[in-house]
């Protein structure tokens, strides 16, 4: 969710919506469930949008410490890959 966020700022739906397309399971609360966390932890925050015929949207953006965590998480995820890769694991 941080790499969603860290491309640009979203709203809650539409990450929903991201989230689906690659894993269908995905439970809607989980995803506001995790966007709450990551606000509690600093690590993105939201803002109300402009309104355009809808109701008002919540966007999320991600914070300098949520880029850092990001960033953390994806080089843990690399290094994964890499001794995955050295395994033959496919």
């Amino acid at each position: 969710m941080l790499h969603l966020l860290a491309e640009r700022d979203r709203y809650g739906y539409e990450m929903l919506s991201l989230l689906h397309a690659a894993f269908p399971d995905t439970q809607e609360s989980a995803i506001y469930a995790l966007l709450r966390a990551l606000c509690r932890g600093e690590y993105t925050e939201n803002y109300q949008g402009e309104v355009s015929g809808g109701p008002v949207r919540k966007y999320y953006r991600v914070t300098e410490k949520g880029r850092g965590r990001c960033d953390e998480l994806l080089e843990q995820w690399r290094k994964m890959k890499r001794a995955l890769d050295e395994l033959g694991v496919v």
